[in-house]
């Protein structure tokens, strides 16, 4: 039996890539804006309000208040 191979290319361009095209531009995607200062701190307030109050882990508070709002949580 002979076989087949369909997707064999001949000619002048066989086996070299093709160029993309001149009209195509590639953009990187607009980089999303974090969180405010103003944002932080008060979901680091209500972070400190739902721990009962404690004082004493305002940079705790923070830092999880920060990473919740990239994140999109709360």
């Amino acid at each position: 039996m002979a076989r087949h191979t369909a997707n064999k290319q001949t000619g002048p361009s066989a086996g070299k890539p093709s160029a993309p095209s001149a009209s195509v531009k590639l953009q990187a995607p607009e980089p999303r804006p974090g969180p405010t200062s103003e944002q932080i701190a008060r979901r680091a307030y209500e972070i400190f309000l739902a721990r009962g109050g404690t004082h004493g882990y305002a940079e705790q508070d923070w830092f999880q208040a920060e990473r919740e709002l990239r994140l999109g949580r709360q």
